[in-house]
C-alpha cells in the first residue's frame, strides 16, 4: 500500500513542480537574463544549418528534475529519521 501511494504522490509531485517550474521559475530567469538577449528561455533554441537544438526545453526539464529529486531525497531522510519504513 505504501509502495503505492508513493507513487501516485509521485506523479502529482512531478506535476507540481513542472507547472511551478514553467509559471514561476522560468519567468524569473526569463527576467534576470533579459539584458542579455535570454528573454524567454524555455523557447531557446539554436540553428545550425538547418538543424535547430532546443536547449530551452532541456534546461526546464532539468530544473524540474533537480527540484523533484531534492524533494523526495528530502522525504526518504524525513522517514527514516521518524522510524517510517
Amino acid at each position: 500500500m505504501g509502495l503505492a501511494a508513493g507513487f501516485i504522490i509521485a506523479i502529482y509531485l512531478g506535476e507540481l513542480v513542472l507547472a511551478l517550474v514553467t509559471d514561476f521559475i522560468m519567468p524569473i530567469i526569463g527576467l534576470i537574463l533579459n539584458p542579455l538577449g535570454l528573454g524567454n528561455l524555455a523557447d531557446a533554441k539554436t540553428i545550425f544549418d538547418s538543424q535547430q537544438f532546443l536547449y530551452g526545453p532541456f534546461i526546464l526539464a532539468l530544473i524540474t528534475f533537480i527540484i523533484v529529486a531534492f524533494v523526495v531525497f528530502l522525504l526518504v531522510k524525513i522517514t527514516k529519521k521518524w522510524g517510517i519504513q
